[in-house]
């Protein structure tokens, strides 16, 4: 079994930053993609940024240029460091990995999400 946990969410103003952390844990062979989404109250769940286990990433058009995915493949951690942050910006974000836990397929992995507020 894997467990993914989120930290970092919460309330800032328009124009501030905020750094989410994703720490994988668990029977962890190996960690493929791994990647952000988002998902605002009345909407459907959204990809906001992904990396490859190479590193080459790729962002939500929305969030080019003000949001930076990175990993620590040695720590099994993702990271979003957001910045210029907008109203627009408003939800809950969820970790996701696709890991392969020993033989066979990799699976997707979900954390239970860290709100991310921001407001005046």
């Amino acid at each position: 079994q894997v467990q993914l946990v989120e930290s970092g969410g919460g309330l800032v103003q328009p124009g501030g930053s905020l750094r989410l952390s994703c720490a994988a844990s668990g029977s962890i062979f190996r960690i493929n993609a791994m990647g952000w989404y988002r998902q605002a109250p009345g909407k459907g769940r959204e990809l906001v940024a992904s990396i490859t286990s190479g590193g080459n990433t790729n962002y939500a058009y929305s969030v080019k240029g003000r949001f930076t995915i990175s990993r620590d493949n040695a720590k099994n951690t993702v990271h979003l460091q957001m910045n210029s942050l907008k109203p627009e910006d408003t939800s809950v974000y969820y970790c996701n990995c696709v890991v392969r836990t020993g033989g066979g397929t990799p699976n997707a992995y979900w954390g239970k999400g860290t709100l991310v507020t921001v407001s005046s």
